[in-house]
């Protein structure tokens, strides 16, 4: 599906959509509770429903309400499959925490892959995963075959691929018997990722202090839990309002432990010329650029993660730019956005949905029509979001090919 946008000033009220990152968390810990809950998510997406299906099969504890899910566990132990397939679709979340999940839990699992997900790296948690008991083997180019069982004890891992890492061994630790603690080596990416997967842990009553996790812990469920609102799709808004339309932007709370919150002061110190390290924030990055090219510009330093997203999103980025009428260039590690506004054009986002989103908000700064290719993607993170676009005032004309 392509979308032509006609440039148009956004106005209203817009409440941000619950986190898929602090969801994927919550599922986890829920399924996996000795007693029921319910989860208030009163808006899913791909990637949630991802996470919410697989947890199903494994523990049919997950079904979904009008407002969320009720959650009952009935453990793992119980199900009618020997051999589980977990369709994890293009979600990078729910493979790398069910992957060690299942490890700890000892099952024979198939999971399928979509989209860039294959090519998104498993090393080193493949690696460390096998050193503890674990055999994994591709028995296709999009599926990935585990077997064998984590044993608890010390585990070694980078910090510097993907904090999504930790937080699976974080969950799988907390699912084991004997004591386990993750010593992470180098620098930590996108920390606030893991500070998340701790604080939806101790929610559920498991204490990982300095990585740590005593073996024989019960996950215990509060009655209700409410999913937050999300930073990173509530950035889109925030921008749209920082480029004088006119919106507010609620259920976004300052106290959150998510690392996209940085958007609420980037956001307005873009409107001077900036340095800007994206290790913690990549997913912010096409829409930070965004700002930067209708201000000073600004310069993306740790850039290098983001060619391992849904598109190679440096690549992607700047390509949007460049289509929008801007100037921006990369080199490994760098990303350098030029303040010379943007005019219009046509955007092939790469089936990437933050392009696509960041694209949009760009049609509202633009002098001409802006086109984006393969607009369906949003659906990943945002289903509604051309819904809402359109409720604020947003017009535009679908081509569904």
């Amino acid at each position: 599906m392509d979308i032509t946008i006609y440039p148009r000033t956004l106005s209203g009220e817009i409440s941000a959509i619950p986190s898929k990152s602090q969801a994927h968390r919550l599922l986890i810990c829920a399924a996996f509770s000795d007693n029921p809950s319910i989860l208030i998510c009163p808006e899913t997406n791909q990637d949630i429903d991802a996470t919410a299906q697989c947890l199903n099969l494994i523990c049919h504890a997950v079904q979904p309400i009008p407002n969320g899910y009720d959650i009952t566990p009935y453990g793992y132990d119980e199900t009618p499959f020997d051999i589980f397939c977990l369709n994890c679709h293009e979600s990078g979340s729910t493979l790398r925490f069910l992957l060690p999940i299942m490890g700890a839990l000892g099952c024979t699992a198939y999971f399928k892959m979509e989209g860039r997900l294959p090519k998104r790296p498993l090393s080193p948690l493949w690696e460390e995963m096998e050193r503890m008991g674990c055999s994994l083997q591709w028995v296709a180019e999009d599926e990935l075959l585990l077997e064998g069982k984590l044993r608890p004890g010390d585990y070694r891992i980078s910090g510097s691929v993907s904090s999504q890492f930790i937080s699976g061994l974080l969950f799988a630790a907390s699912l084991m018997e004997g004591d386990s603690t993750i010593h992470i080596t180098g620098k930590l990416e996108s920390a606030p990722y893991v500070t998340m997967t701790q604080r939806a842990l101790a929610m559920f009553r498991i204490n990982t202090e300095g990585f740590h996790v005593k073996g024989g812990q019960k996950l215990h469920a509060p009655e209700t839990v409410t999913v937050e609102g999300d930073w990173s799709n509530g950035a889109f808004w925030l921008t749209a309002a920082a480029l004088g339309n006119n919106l507010t932007v609620t259920n976004l709370d300052p106290d959150s432990p998510q690392g996209d919150r940085a958007a609420a002061q980037l956001i307005p110190s873009l409107k001077e010329h900036q340095t800007i390290d994206a290790s913690d924030i990549p997913d912010l990055v096409p829409i930070l650029s965004v700002v930067a090219a209708c201000n000073r510009g600004a310069v993306f330093t740790n850039i290098r993660r983001l060619r391992i997203k849904e598109s190679d999103r440096v690549v992607s980025t700047v390509a949007m730019l460049e289509a929008l009428g801007g100037k921006a260039e990369a080199d490994e590690n760098t990303l350098t956005v030029h303040g010379t506004g943007l005019i219009g054009g046509t955007v092939n986002c790469c089936n990437d949905h933050r392009i696509a989103m960041s694209a949009a908000i760009a049609s509202t700064v633009c002098k001409k029509d802006v086109t984006i290719l393969g607009a369906e993607c949003v659906k990943k993170s945002y289903p509604k979001f051309w819904e809402e676009f359109s409720r604020l005032g947003g017009k535009y004309e679908l081509n569904l090919r």
